[in-house]
């Protein structure tokens, strides 16, 4: 880590001369420390930060100040900008191509008034975003040369414009501006790696939406083209991220978002302020169904994953029973009842299909009385077994055991389901009766045991 030691003398361009030296006269006081109670101290030194900056330079005449930084460049940027002008001022168009064609990125602001207004917010802004440089402009030929006609912040990539936001006074945001800005630092989906975690954090987007899928499948390709295309309309609302399943060290991500190899791919959005989670209602990771999946959450519309959803009133009460984080193992691992489930998506078109011929299947067996015919959304509910599947997929639950799970692999059909569901019955109850049979004989043998002894 590089330590710089710079000496920052704020009164010495601002404040009047008292002497014509402008110093401290023979018989001035000395200025006594400044007053700062939220700013944390250690040994009698003042702790800055960037939150803190502005407000010890405003109430200390002068503040000698060590720094410690790993990007010295963009932190004297951010400095020069703290105690300076904020942006370059730009005053021709062969001045405007030098400095857009200099960096792989940078910002114009365009503006009639380069004094008060949206302007303001404008240099604001970019005292926030250090790593870029940021250009201001009021040339009536550089507005002609770039086809502006009214007040407008250009972001530029490698020469070319590639986002410009209207900056009307009054609508234009500070913070929003600095974070639509600062996410042009990052590609517009970024690989979740050890390198970009913490960029990813850096950029003051709470909003992330992830791509789970693995790099060797066949489909991947096509899913990342989609992804990329929807992330432009969102970009500075939501930041898109994608997660390699192939990758042995993105476990712990993994793991977080409970993602299974099933579940693969799947897309989720978080919330970093809340901390809550939405999976995306749909199978195919396509362009549509993302962009509508951004705009539900965006709109409040999506509904929040949970580890559960709450019990429904009168789940007992129809042919099929629905069941749901909660009350599963209630019902699934009763041991006086045989209980078969159908795990769901109720997006999918191939559980969709399935609907009508498990209520038939329930209505069948609605009248016995330990024979229980049940269904999960498994997508908003959290449920730890073993060897899961793509749904739709079934599991049977015997009565007279509370951990066994036999998996169905039969024909998705109304006689196929019935025919599994009465053999392994009649199975259980062939070994139930086995059983009572040899308690008498065990018994017996116990008795003669004794007696020998």
């Amino acid at each position: 880590m590089r330590t710089l030691r710079l000496l920052v003398l704020t009164a010495i361009a601002c404040l009047p001369s008292s002497s014509a030296e402008g110093g401290i006269g023979p018989t001035e006081k000395k200025p006594k420390k400044a007053k700062l109670p939220q700013i944390k101290e250690e040994n009698n030194v003042l702790v800055l930060k960037k939150s803190n900056f502005d407000r010890a330079l405003n109430a200390t005449k002068y503040l000698l100040v060590e720094f410690c930084v790993r990007e010295a460049s963009a932190f004297m940027t951010w400095v020069r900008r703290r105690i300076g002008p904020s942006a370059i001022f730009i005053n021709s168009t062969a001045q405007a191509k030098t400095f857009i064609e200099s960096e792989d990125l940078a910002v114009i602001g365009f503006f009639k008034r380069l004094q008060g207004g949206a302007v303001e917010i404008f240099y604001e802004s970019s005292r926030h975003v250090p790593e870029l440089p940021f250009g201001v402009t009021a040339s009536e030929e550089v507005f002609a040369h770039f086809g502006v006609r009214e007040d407008m912040v250009v972001v530029f990539q490698k020469g070319k414009p590639v986002h410009n936001e209207a900056s009307e006074e009054g609508k234009l945001n500070e913070a929003e501006l600095a974070r639509l800005i600062k996410t042009f630092t990052m590609d517009l989906v970024t690989e979740y790696n050890l390198e970009t975690s913490v960029k990813i954090f850096d950029v003051p987007v709470e909003n992330h939406i992830v791509l789970f899928m693995a790099k060797s499948s066949g489909m991947f390709s096509k899913a990342y083209d989609n992804y990329t295309s929807a992330a432009m309309e969102f970009r500075g609302k939501i930041m898109f991220i994608f997660v390699d399943t192939d990758e042995t060290r993105n476990g712990r991500v993994i793991e977080y978002f409970r993602i299974t190899v099933v579940e693969v791919p799947s897309v989720q959005i978080l919330n970093l302020t809340s901390n809550v989670k939405y999976k995306m209602p749909a199978d195919e990771v396509t362009t549509e169904n993302l962009r509508h999946f951004c705009r539900s959450y965006l709109e409040g519309k999506a509904k929040p994953h949970q580890s559960s959803e709450e019990i429904q009133e009168g789940w007992d009460k129809k042919p099929v029973k629905v069941l749901v984080g909660k009350n599963f193992d209630r019902v699934a691992f009763n041991k006086k009842n045989h209980v078969l489930v159908f795990f769901y998506a109720p997006w999918s078109r191939d559980c969709q299909k399935l609907f009508p011929v498990w209520d038939e299947l329930g209505k069948l067996y609605e009248s016995s009385k330990n024979v229980v015919i049940g269904k999960i959304d498994y997508t908003a509910n959290d449920i730890l077994l073993v060897n899961l599947e793509r749904y739709p997929f079934f599991r049977y639950f015997p009565a007279g055991s509370e951990t066994e799970v036999v998996p169905y692999k039969g024909e998705h059909t109304l006689d196929a389901f019935a025919k599994f569901l009465e053999e392994q019955i009649k199975a259980r109850k062939k070994d139930s009766s086995k059983a009572k049979k040899e308690e008498p004989l065990k018994e017996k043998e116990k008795i003669v045991q004794k007696e020998e002894l």
